[in-house]
């Protein structure tokens, strides 16, 4: 093989390697987006979320992570947390909730969001955030597997660490609708058709025991969605009467054949769009 030919094959392999990420400049936000091809930290300048004051029928849940939370940003031990349970609870919402309440308590934590496809990258994203000064908060929403899902191999590196152990500036938020990250009848028909049955699903059902945080989320009954339509009804300034309101949105929510803090916030948009109120 003549020198052209090599120098052309080392050029190519040069291309297909991915860049080294630069040094992120963690200063530049509150809140990064881990994305890949290519690896990159992106700033997010506007985070979307609500006050944690407006987090209505979720209290222990609430407080049990605010104090995890601030005793992380002090340096002091705190744990991962997986937040479980019904849609549109608040689950997501009170992640980013408890971090802006941080950060008007002058904190310097950082939200990192991670997307569930991207796990397989999470052990380079991590020696990136362990040579930081700052503290962060990885979060990753909607986090579930499959029976045939190889991701969540990755996520012991969150989770345990490996050799390395879990970085000591690096806390680790999940939310999903499965307490045990994967379909009940996946778990049930692996154990069914295994030799070992006790061991089939193990290491995958164990990957919640890896949280040492497990908030439920649990519908709301009509007097909490009644609250939390009012609670946006105050903070945003939107009057109306209180008998039409409660008929609307009881109306709303029988339309939508549930109740909870997602349809809530869904009508009260309604509401103040009608009124001509501007949310943002």
């Amino acid at each position: 093989m003549d020198q052209i030919t090599l120098t052309r094959i080392a050029e190519a392999l040069e291309r297909m390697a991915p860049a080294p990420l630069a040094t992120p400049d963690f200063d530049a936000a509150s809140a990064f987006v881990w994305h890949v091809e290519p690896e990159r930290l992106e700033p997010v300048a506007d985070i979307s979320r609500v006050d944690l004051e407006l987090l209505v029928g979720i209290n222990r849940s609430r407080d049990t992570l605010m104090e995890n939370s601030r005793r992380f940003a002090r340096g002091h031990g705190a744990n991962n947390a997986l937040l479980w349970g019904a849609r549109g609870m608040g689950k997501s919402s009170l992640v980013k909730a408890v971090h802006g309440a941080l950060l008007k308590d002058h904190s310097d934590l950082k939200l990192v969001e991670l997307q569930r496809e991207d796990l397989p990258s999470v052990a380079r994203l991590l020696h990136h955030l362990r040579n930081a000064k700052q503290r962060f908060i990885l979060f990753c929403d909607d986090l579930s597997f499959s029976h045939d899902d190889q991701h969540y191999k990755s996520l012991k590196a969150v989770l345990d660490g490996g050799i390395e152990g879990r970085p000591e500036n690096v806390v680790f938020y999940a939310t999903s609708n499965r307490r045990h990250l994967m379909p009940r009848d996946m778990i049930e028909n692996e154990r069914s058709s295994a030799i070992n049955p006790s061991e089939a699903v193990e290491e995958k059902v164990s990957l919640s025991d890896r949280f040492g945080l497990w908030l439920g989320f649990h519908p709301c009954d009509q007097d909490e969605y009644l609250a939390m339509i009012d609670g946006y009804c105050s903070a945003y300034g939107v009057e109306t009467d209180a008998a039409q309101l409660r008929a609307d949105a009881i109306e709303w929510q029988a339309t939508r054949g549930a109740r909870s803090g997602r349809v809530a916030w869904q009508f009260f948009v309604d509401l103040a769009g009608r009124q001509g109120i501007a949310l943002r």
